[in-house]
Order: C-alpha cells, then structure tokens, then sequence
C-alpha cells in the first residue's frame, strides 16, 4: 500500500527544491542543476521505495543507496532531512568547515550515507562489490541503488562495471541515470556523445527502462518494477530537466556547477512557492 498519495510526494519535492535553493545561496557554493532535476527520484526513493528506517540508519536489512554522482548531494541532504534523518536547520550548514553536510557526501560524517564519493564513475563499482557480498551472504532481499550522471558515464571504469554486472547478473543492482544531458562543459552530447545509451547498457548484459524522471508515480512504478525482474542488473535512463522548476535554471548547462545570489534565490523561491505562478504564495 502506498505510505503518501502523489499529490503530497510531489509537494514534498517541491519542498526539497526550496531547501536546495536556500541551502546554496547560504553556502555561496555547490551545484543548482542537478539537484533541482533529482528532486522526484529522491523523493521517490526515499518516501516510497527503499527499505530503511532513518531511526536506526544502520539497520542491517536497509537497502543500500548509493550517490554516485556526489556533486548533488545538496538533494540528498535535503531528502533525508525531510524523511526524518536530522533537522532540517542543518540544512544550512552545507559547506561549512566542520559541517556533517560537505559538498560531496562522506561516509563517516552522517549516519545514512553509504559511501563517500567525489570522484566520478566509482559509485557502480562499490554497489557491485556490495552485491556480490550479498549473494556470498545468501540474502535475497536487500537491494543496491546506484544514482550516475550521464556526463559520468564518460567515464572508462563506468562500463568496466557494467560488464562485471552483466557477466555475474546482479540482479539485486538497480541504477539510475540522471539522463539530463548537461555536464559541466555543456550539453553531454556535444562534448562526448552517449546515444544510443539504452542500447549500450543492454548490449552490456543489462535490463534497460527509461522514464520520465521528473514524473514521481513513473518513477515509482519503474523502481518497483525493477524488482521484478530477476535474471539481469537493471538500468532506468531517467529523463529529467536540469534546474527543474527554476525557469531562468533549467536546461542550461551553466548552473550545473553554481549556486544562486540572494538576488536570483528570491526569484528561484518565488517562483518554486508558487508553483510557477499558479498559485498565490503565502510569503507575497
């Protein structure tokens, strides 16, 4: 039975984009894009699909999730802050010297992290060697997450692992890719081609969905149809628009790697309140 109906989850990630904004512009650093356009998977995931528990993150039946793409971070913070791992007032430590929340995620700072990443293209190695302790194990029912950019996959090791996954049919590995198609130099097909990507992953040995990825009740649906399947890893190309709900953001390559000024997060906010002008906000 579903926890939240798809009209509150999608308020919840609304809520998230605005803690991104205000996070950003307090921190004077990190990155807007992707952030904005991963809100609806984190939503999704933690709200609906994962198997954890934020009062015990340790819990020893969780699934694992896992951030590749540590760069956007700032969505994960401001998920789990939601989804009851910690005050959301620490939201606005982001950056900070000292801070449990630094710009790419670090394991032993926050309970509920699972790996520390930085470095592109490492994050489907770590789920992989995961998995495989899994099945040594001989647990069935935990599973393995893994979020990637798409200008990540420009990375060698990134299909190193994806043949390993094939070859031993992981299929407790469920990753997604952000498919937003910018990275930090521009539009990912620009500056190094990744189409026909669905074909490259399943000629991998792997099992392909793509979805819409700013459509929470897609998303779900797919995730959970992931599961399923039993023979193969799966990889969902989630389509998503980079600086979603942002006008003057989205689609534009140049805020992958900056945050707004006070300035541009009162337009950002105004305009995420507002739900792009259809609704009269509260702080007017």
């Amino acid at each position: 039975m579903a926890k939240h109906t798809v009209e509150s989850l999608e308020l919840i990630a609304n809520g998230i984009r605005e803690d991104i904004i205000t996070m950003l512009e307090h921190a004077g650093s990190g990155h807007s894009a992707g952030p904005l356009g991963l809100a609806d998977i984190f939503t999704a995931l933690y709200f609906e699909v994962l198997n954890h528990d934020p009062d015990n993150p340790a819990w020893e039946e969780r699934d694992i999730l896992i951030q590749s793409n540590g760069h956007c971070v700032p969505v994960r913070y401001a998920t789990m802050a939601r989804a009851g791992y910690f005050d959301r007032k620490e939201l606005m430590t982001l950056r900070k010297l000292g801070s449990r929340l630094q710009g790419h995620p670090e394991r032993l700072r926050l309970p509920g992290l699972e790996t520390t990443s930085g470095p592109l293209g490492s994050g489907l190695s770590q789920a992989n060697g995961m998995a495989l302790a899994l099945r040594m194990d001989k647990n069935k029912s935990r599973r393995i997450y893994v979020v990637m950019g798409d200008g990540e996959q420009d990375e060698g090791n990134v299909w190193e692992a994806a043949m390993l996954a094939g070859k031993y049919k992981l299929n407790q590995v469920t990753a997604i890719t952000d498919r937003n198609n910018i990275q930090i130099d521009g539009p990912t097909e620009e500056v190094m081609p990744l189409e026909d990507l669905k074909a490259k992953w399943q000629a991998f040995g792997w099992h392909v969905e793509e979805v819409d990825g700013n459509n929470i009740e897609a998303v779900i649906d797919t995730l959970h149809m992931a599961k399923a399947i039993e023979e193969k890893p799966v990889m969902i190309i989630a389509h998503t628009i980079p600086g979603k709900g942002v006008d003057f953001m989205e689609n534009d390559f140049n805020w992958h790697g900056i945050p707004p000024n006070h300035e541009q997060a009162v337009k950002a906010l105004h305009e995420l309140r507002t739900l792009g002008g259809k609704i009269r906000s509260e702080h007017e």
